[in-house]
């Protein structure tokens, strides 16, 4: 098992503590014990995480990328190295299953971190001729950017604020969620390992006040927040009180269309994926899978039947493949939730109850004929709740999907791939797959629209969210005035 961080808090290179700061427990969800105690970032830490990467940034910066780059590629290669080890934490941190973790966690930081590092040599600008004159443009990082992390990916949202941002030559805070606050502390500390200078990348831990005090500070000049649509709100609003640079990940309550022509079996799989994987914790998902309604039962048959099939228990056993939720707190509003779509009307076809063993785990739960404007429709649950919904035409259908103010995702099955695209172009989202769900690669920008945030994160657009354009122009001539 690898061996848990030995503080708080990871600032200029080295692990912090400050006991004076409030208790901050780590609570296993598998059983509902506590493993670790962090506490919360006092004025003093805040001051010396700020401090440090302030001071960090201008020599960072001052490096030639390919440098910084090769510090991001070598800290990728010690992740995979130690996947095994950094998966496990991960499973302590947030109750995913061992077998999630291992292929969905580490490694996608790793990813993103091999990614970016790989792309330090391409951060130039253009040359413009003007005739007699010229002129060139050149990409200069921001400088301080705070990271806000969500509970639900830890180490991989840590990696995929940091990566660009780092290779950019910005330095950062990260602010992990409370609620899983030990898996960024080790990739400070492996990033410290890589090469990177004490002060690059910082971990402090805390609540929202914790978080406040960084977007208000005026040494930050940019704020990237994985969390919900209602938290992202304040955080703008937070940030663009001082014209901050700013990207937000937000919550979706996004469509899964399913048309009577598909192959039944992958969007049986796809609709699992979207809602039981991560224990339904994850943004993206596809939480109201709409059915066109001549396959509607025998789709429910396949699904009731596969998802009957789940393993639920310890996440730290590989043969789990669905564990608890991450804390009792989301427990609590999934369990309301169902209560919610029994007492509206939908019928419940698989599910529905807490299990009654130790830790936080309830049944992958399936409602069928749920109508929009059932709660359960309009909700982000965060938990492992399906809606299925009945259509009949395609125009009906987008009408239905694209009637929420949340847009980060959706998906359409179908083997009528002018149809495919025809929809998924008319689907009000940021990102979308046609007979795929929830792949994520680290080259494909990942982002919402509408109530879903703005900019995007991972591939090449991550490089402008985490920089900005120079114009220099090149007088060659003598200048002239009319007097």
């Amino acid at each position: 098992m690898q061996a848990q961080p030995t503080a708080s808090h990871y600032v200029n290179g080295a692990y912090l503590e400050d006991a004076t700061g409030a208790s901050l427990p780590v609570i296993f969800p598998g059983t509902g014990e506590e493993i670790a105690q962090v506490h919360e970032a006092t004025p003093a830490v805040i001051e010396a995480a700020l401090a440090a990467a302030k001071a960090a940034q201008g020599p960072w910066a001052a490096l030639m990328p390919v440098e910084r780059g090769r510090i991001l590629r070598r800290a990728a290669d010690i992740i995979r190295a130690r996947n095994r080890e950094l998966s496990e934490l991960e499973t302590l941190d947030t109750g995913k299953p061992i077998s999630e973790t291992l292929v969905a966690d580490a490694t996608s930081a790793a990813d993103a971190l091999e990614y970016f590092g790989g792309l330090a040599g391409t951060l130039t600008g253009e040359h413009v001729p003007l005739g007699s004159d010229w002129a060139y443009t050149m990409r200069v990082p921001l400088g301080v950017c705070v990271g806000l992390g969500a509970w639900n990916y830890p180490t991989q949202v840590a990696a995929w604020k940091a990566a660009p941002a780092l290779v950019c030559g910005n330095t950062m805070v990260f602010k992990p969620s409370e609620q899983t606050p030990l898996c960024a502390l080790k990739l400070a500390e492996i990033l410290t390992e890589a090469g990177a200078p004490p002060g690059v990348f910082n971990v402090i831990q805390g609540a929202g006040t914790v978080g406040r005090a960084l977007v208000e500070d005026a040494r930050v000049a940019k704020v990237s927040l994985t969390g919900s649509a209602e938290t992202g709100k304040k955080v703008y609003a937070g940030a663009a009180a001082q014209m901050k640079h700013v990207t937000m990940e937000l919550g979706g309550k996004s469509p899964l269309i399913i048309f009577a022509d598909a192959d039944l079996d992958s969007a049986v799989s796809a609709a699992i994926n979207a809602n039981f994987f991560s224990t339904g914790q994850v943004c993206s998902n596809g939480t109201r899978v709409f059915v066109q309604r001549e396959v509607k039962a025998e789709f429910l048959s396949r699904l009731v039947a596969r998802v009957a099939k789940a393993t639920i228990g310890d996440p730290r056993d590989e043969a789990t493949n669905l564990g608890p939720m991450t804390s009792a707190e989301q427990l609590a509003i999934t369990c309301s939730y169902i209560e919610k779509g029994k007492a509206e009307g939908a019928r419940l076809v698989h599910g529905g109850r807490r299990l009654d063993r130790p830790g936080w785990f309830v049944e992958p739960t399936i409602f069928a004929d749920v109508t929009d404007e059932m709660t359960i429709a309009r909700d982000e649950i965060f938990g492992p709740v399906m809606s299925v919904l009945d259509f009949d035409t395609e125009d009906e259908v987008i009408a239905r999907a694209n009637a929420t103010d949340l847009g980060l995702s959706g998906a359409v099955f179908t083997r009528d791939l002018v149809r495919a695209h025809r929809v998924i172009h008319a689907i009000e989202a940021g990102t979308v797959w046609i007979n795929q769900y929830n792949l994520t690669p680290v080259e494909l920008p990942f982002g919402g629209i509408k109530g879903s945030g703005l900019g995007r994160e991972n591939s090449r657009a991550a490089i402008e969210a985490y920089s900005q354009l120079k114009t220099v122009y090149v007088g060659m001539t003598p200048v002239e005035a009319a007097y």
